[in-house]
């Protein structure tokens, strides 16, 4: 290859869209709009780079206006709650089929930051707080989207666990800790699907941009890991050339580069570094390697016909993970609602009868015939002129009419607490939908409910001791009125098919079996930062975040502080029983567990047995170690082995680079939630020191 060949991937442009509405030109002509555009090398048959936004289905964010839609699957946080690898990598496949009718060889999905904080914006673009939970999904959705020959990034390395000033903010993390945490996470997903790509954040970690961190990029990913893809930046994460000294391998976006940092650092200054004699070539060789490495194993080169993609099933696999990612939270006896009841029910709130609310910024899906209907919001910054309220099809009051032919169902705005409580004074049932837009580019400020929504389900409680509560938010909730209603429903943003998944689940026409894949905290003082800084802090400005909770994140922290939350990672009900029997534990290597599931109920049903180290030898720390998803019939069982990662019952010696185990009792227990624990025991390990 020619340098000027070399140099030419080592960019990648963006389509013209409503920030950027020019084109490009170096976008031939010809090329359709797409997030990120590198071209190829033609006489080499080395294939252009042709990237889309896609964790949430093939994004529309103005690139392809003639563009009929793509499926809107449910978030990822919905996956993250369904605890259902399957479905994880089903998902990742869909994306991978939807891509490349498009011509789209590369999906920027794969998000799998911690959830660290209830009020981070894009928590519901990942799956949970915890590494092991979120390493398996990810490198499920990773190795569905590569499976159909498409190269997919996992993201974004690492911390981006706040949106607050993200281009400015510092995370600051104790180092083992972030080996623990964070960057298990990637480690385990790597291992599990080798993503063509790597994308790093927009934040600092300890003083040093992602981008060009030479501990993550060089001593950790390509060292320690032995990752042999590249590392590519976030769209405006490249402040400088000598970031490819670091480890980056790639500048995305980079006319967002020049808005935020006045300059193309990978475009005229690098190649002036190279020429200088600062850039080396053998450098710049191994960039160019890992992007043409990752695309010939992965076979971007080598599509034949774009496959047949069948919509309808795409949208049976939406409604699919919906079903299993909607979480019943309380239910005092009034779910499900009989299917041949003739109540009167009020459905109020969340413009339920139009559509679902989904996450706002760039994994933002049109779906097949348009949004239901868009509430034009706004906000400061770059990223505000896309924070709507975007609704999907389909609509959950529409859906209860169909699934409760008999009763007699009404529907109120919400508007007014007032005005509701007399819908809910003359009905037998009510149900109130609360809603809240979150999206990139913004932290939320608490975790109320906007727009008075808080008001309205108390005094609807008020008005009738029958009332359920649905929300739909990608974070937790404050619930001032939780003790007044009889039941609660998570239903995040369920994608395209939600409104139907949400009405199966209060009719009971499908047993819930979702899981909380964050712990929903009693308030805002329970957590690490009940003040998190930089909040509300105008656009541009530099912000350091602490995040000294360290490795013990989530349900962790909790479990360190013995702080009682208001629903806890892992938990979430259903309308049969479930039974926990004959635990036994055997060591090694590593711990190894086997029990007995029983559905003890009346229907059938999904459990999601979690096994948690919660001792080792001697240091109390909390750790999931195992999970599965068991679907099981009335009085069936089932045996199940779960075998631990060791690095979750280690220790990370930061001095001599490697995993520790030391020599005792470990115990484990296995239960319901990381708060319901039933069953305990413990087994013997020796010292090993292993890994990197």
């Amino acid at each position: 290859m020619t340098d000027d060949e070399r140099f030419s991937l080592l960019v990648s442009v963006m389509g013209a869209n409503s920030v950027l509405p020019v084109r490009d030109p170096r976008i031939p002509p010809g090329v359709g709009m797409s997030a990120g555009y590198t071209p190829g090398v033609p006489r080499l048959g080395v294939p252009a780079l042709r990237s889309t936004d896609g964790s949430l289905g093939i994004t529309n964010p103005g690139y392809r206006p003639t563009d009929k839609g793509a499926t809107a699957l449910p978030a990822s946080i919905v996956v993250g709650a369904s605890f259902n690898p399957v479905l994880a990598r089903e998902s990742g496949a869909l994306l991978g089929r939807e891509a490349r009718i498009r011509g789209f060889n590369m999906v920027l999905g794969g998000g799998i930051n911690l959830q660290r904080d209830p009020r981070n914006g894009r928590n519901f673009e990942y799956y949970s707080e915890d590494p092991l939970l979120s390493a398996v999904l990810g490198a499920e959705a990773v190795n569905g989207t590569q499976g159909e020959a498409v190269i997919s990034t996992l993201k974004h390395y690492s911390l981006n666990c706040n949106e607050t000033n993200r281009h400015w903010l510092d995370a600051i993390i104790d180092p083992a800790a972030h080996r623990e945490s964070d960057l298990l996470a990637f480690q385990i997903a790597i291992e599990r699907s080798q993503p063509g790509s790597i994308m790093t954040a927009y934040n600092k970690v300890n003083g040093e941009y992602a981008s060009g961190n030479s501990l993550l990029l060089n001593d950790i990913l390509k060292g320690a890991w032995g990752y042999k893809g590249w590392a590519m930046s976030d769209w405006g994460a490249t402040v400088s050339w000598d970031f490819a000294l670091s480890g980056l391998d790639q500048e995305s976006g980079a006319q967002i580069d020049d808005i935020l940092w006045k300059a193309e650092p990978f475009t005229g200054p690098l190649r002036e570094a190279y020429a200088n004699g600062k850039l080396p070539r053998e450098r710049l060789s191994d960039m160019v390697r890992r992007i043409l490495a990752s695309s010939y194993t992965i076979g971007i080169d080598r599509w034949g016909p774009a496959p047949k993609v069948d919509m309808a099933k795409h949208n049976d696999l939406a409604l699919e993970v919906a079903r299993q990612g909607i979480v019943v939270l309380k239910n005092d006896g009034l779910l499900p609602l009989p299917a041949d009841t003739n109540a009167k029910i009020a459905v109020i709130g969340g413009h339920a009868q139009e559509g679902v609310p989904t996450g706002t910024g760039s994994s933002a899906v049109v779906p097949e015939g348009g949004y239901a209907a868009v509430v034009k919001i706004g906000g400061p910054g770059p990223m505000g002129i896309g924070r709507n309220l975007f609704l999907l099809p389909t609509s959950p009051f529409a859906e209860l009419k169909k699934l409760l032919p008999n009763a007699r169902i009404y529907f109120d705005p919400g508007q007014s607490p007032a005005e509701a409580a007399l819908l809910a004074l003359r009905s037998d049932v009510v149900i109130v939908f609360g809603i809240r837009v979150e999206g990139e580019g913004f932290d939320l400020p608490d975790l109320s409910l906007p727009w008075g929504q808080d008001a309205v389900i108390s005094a609807v409680a008020a008005a009738n001791s029958k009332t359920i509560v649905v929300l739909e938010t990608g974070n937790p909730v404050r619930m001032p009125w939780h003790d007044k209603v009889r039941a609660v429903v998570q239903a995040w943003y369920p994608g395209q098919a939600g409104g139907q998944a949400i009405a199966e689940t209060l009719t009971g026409s499908l047993n819930p079996s979702g899981r909380l894949p964050l712990t929903f905290p009693a308030g805002l003082a329970q957590t690490p930062r009940p003040r998190l800084s930089g909040l509300g802090t105008p656009w541009g400005t530099p912000t350091t975040i602490r995040y000294n909770e360290g490795a013990e994140v989530g349900y962790r922290w909790f479990a360190k502080e013995r702080a009682k939350p208001l629903y806890a990672f892992g938990h979430g009900l259903s309308y049969t029983h479930f039974v926990h029997e004959n635990l036994a534990v055997r060591g090694g290597e590593t711990v190894t567990a086997t029990f007995t599931v029983t559905n003890s109920g009346a229907r059938e049903g999904a459990d999601v047995p979690q096994l948690y180290l919660i001792d080792a030898a001697g240091d109390k720390r909390m750790r999931l170690i195992g999970f599965d998803r068991v679907v099981l019939k009335p009085g069936e069982s089932k045996r199940v082995t779960l075998s631990a990662d060791p690095r979750l019952l280690a220790r990370f010696d930061e001095k001599v680079g490697r995993w520790r185990i030391v020599a005792g009792r470990y115990r484990v227990a296995l239960g319901m939630s990381a708060e319901d624990l039933r069953l305990h025991a413990e087994v013997a390990l020796a010292t090993r020191v292993f890994g990197t």
